[in-house]
């Protein structure tokens, strides 16, 4: 058997040589053309999920050529090739089927767009900025300060709402308030008054000072909503100020109910 095998390196010893200079080739080109493709991609202000789709067509282009460049080196017939692939493909189906479907929902997003990083969008019962699209997960800065991957299917599958339009992260959430007091001094009393310190401290920072109005009422409450405006990709920012003008509006609405 070793004797075999010795006699098959010896024989097709100058293809193999070919073949790995060829893969030692497409391979520095694959990494030339990655780096140019991040050089240029920071150069020209690309979006990340832009270069990501770059990157991916060069993987799939580059693994194409490879294969298909040492099947022509040993005169491998193409009917081989696609037997096996097809063979192949099965096999890893039924075994890594979720990675697949990954794979194709991130292609999808990724070609899709509906949103774009540095958005911030709510994907299902998830929220938060959007850091990196890859081909298999999309990383969100959430509200805890943490990076959360979520994969891509699971994006595809969900309701998306993107809060970003217009440069700006246009972000509301409601605060209810009992009805033992009437609009008119919930409006004048607590939110006027909260939207005004808020401003005195942070409207200095080029925001638009919120805005508040009566959502809904049941009969246990008054529920408004209050939108804040945010430049977009400083989801930090939020973070830090939402609660902040909660604390405010909750501090005028006690000192309501002290006086009453």
């Amino acid at each position: 058997m070793y004797d075999g095998l010795f006699d098959f390196i010896i024989g097709e010893s100058y293809r193999i040589g070919v073949s790995l200079l060829v893969a030692i080739f497409i391979y520095l080109l694959y990494k030339a053309v990655m780096s140019f493709i991040q050089k240029k991609g920071k150069e020209l202000n690309f979006e990340p999920h832009v270069v990501n789709i770059l990157r991916l067509v060069v993987r799939v282009v580059g693994l194409i050529v490879g294969i298909t460049s040492i099947m022509t080196i040993f005169d491998i017939p193409p009917d081989l090739f696609v037997g096996t692939g097809a063979l192949l493909g099965a096999a890893l189906g039924f075994g890594s089927s979720q990675t697949i479907n990954n794979i194709v929902a991130g292609f999808y997003v990724l070609v899709s767009q509906p949103f774009k990083v540095k958005d911030y969008v709510k994907i299902g019962d998830l929220e938060g900025q959007v850091e990196e699209i890859s081909i298999n997960y999309t990383n969100l800065y959430v509200p805890t300060f943490n990076l959360l991957k979520v994969p891509n299917t699971q994006v595809m599958n969900s309701r998306i709402l993107n809060l970003t339009h217009e440069g700006v992260i246009k972000y509301t959430f409601n605060i209810g308030f009992s009805h033992d007091y009437s609009e008119e001094v919930i409006t004048a009393v607590v939110i006027e008054p909260s939207i005004s310190d808020f401003c005195s401290t942070y409207c200095d920072l080029n925001l638009r000072p919120p805005e508040a109005y009566l959502d809904k009422a049941d009969r246990l409450e008054k529920s408004y909503l209050f939108r804040l405006f945010i430049p977009r990709g400083e989801a930090k920012l939020l973070y830090t100020l939402r609660p902040e003008l909660i604390q405010i509006i909750m501090k005028h609405f006690d000192n309501l109910k002290k006086s009453s």
